[in-house]
């Protein structure tokens, strides 16, 4: 009888865990399919937005090269006429406008490749990889991403250390997406440290120093990029939440919970990884390890 029991408790326990394993299964797919429809109403909200922005952004940058066009018509035409200061000046501000015209029409392709890459990401597409030098690439968005901070009406000052490892070189990746994860990294940094800098005592936040440190460094056929600042640090109980689709912790309109979700996709799509270390209150650091040369 005992042979017989035991061999019972053998085959219930066997029956025990099959169970626990299949249940374990379809809670991973359940948030699985939960995480895919959230993306897939997203992708639908991305490609409506970007058909939006796209018909205006066309005439930004349509009339801002008619108007470089129309400008040097007047340059010819203010040849035919004798030299004075009045005309010196109307040169001068001529080249000045045309400067600015320069300007318009430089960040307003920029800006259309963000939305064709909007659009090629809704339609399931993973646009195409070219090789930059990622370092140069990476020093162009943070100093964006800290101009645009410093436009803001709650500007504050950081200090930005830059430590790019010279081996880094040439990688393989679509920079028009993955400058979104350094902006996205870089503009998350520096609302924690603001963050952090109003939630001290008025007479201690000079006091404080805010650093944003970016790091490369080349690890044989890989590329490490660090992103990392002394702002509020990320709690434990949330730290394995951050990357999911509309999770924030921005209060109101300040967020919409998708930027770490599309940061961490495009990473994904270069097949890479992100790593969060972060002491709540001390630091918080984004580790990226991307291949190098993937095609």
């Amino acid at each position: 009888m005992s042979d017989e029991r035991e061999k019972f408790e053998l085959e219930n326990k066997k029956c025990k865990d099959a169970l626990e394993e299949v249940k374990h299964t379809l809670a991973a797919t359940q948030m699985k399919l939960i995480a895919l429809e959230k993306l897939a109403s997203l992708g639908q909200l991305s490609a409506g937005i970007a058909h939006e922005i796209k018909n205006p952004l066309n005439f930004v940058n349509n009339f801002s090269e008619l108007s470089m066009e129309l400008i040097e018509e007047i340059n010819e035409e203010l040849k035919t006429i004798e030299d004075s200061p009045a005309k010196n000046n109307i040169i001068d501000i001529l080249n000045d406008v045309n400067e600015n015209l320069k300007k318009v029409h430089h960040h307003g392709s920029r800006a259309d490749g963000i939305v064709k890459s909007m659009l090629m990401h809704s339609r399931g597409g993973t646009g195409e990889k070219e090789k930059i030098d990622l370092n140069e690439m990476i020093k162009e968005y943070v100093n964006l991403a800290f101009h645009g901070m410093r436009a803001n009406k709650k500007a504050i000052n950081v200090k930005i250390d830059l430590a790019l490892d010279l081996e880094v070189g040439q990688v393989r990746l679509n920079p028009e997406e993955f400058s979104r994860v350094i902006l996205n990294l870089c503009n998350n940094a520096f609302d924690t440290l603001r963050e952090k800098i109003y939630s001290l005592p008025e007479s201690e936040q000079n006091d404080f120093h805010a650093l944003l440190t970016v790091q490369t460094i080349c690890d044989g056929n890989q590329i490490v990029i660090i992103i990392k600042d002394n702002g509020m640090g990320v709690s434990s109980e949330i730290k394995d939440k951050i990357l999911e689709p509309f999770f924030t912790t921005k209060k109101g309109k300040e967020g919409t919970g998708l930027g770490l979700s599309i940061t961490n996709d495009i990473i994904k799509d270069h097949g890479g990884t992100i790593v969060i270390n972060s002491d709540e209150g001390v630091f918080t650091e984004f580790v990226i390890t991307i291949p190098k040369n993937k095609k």
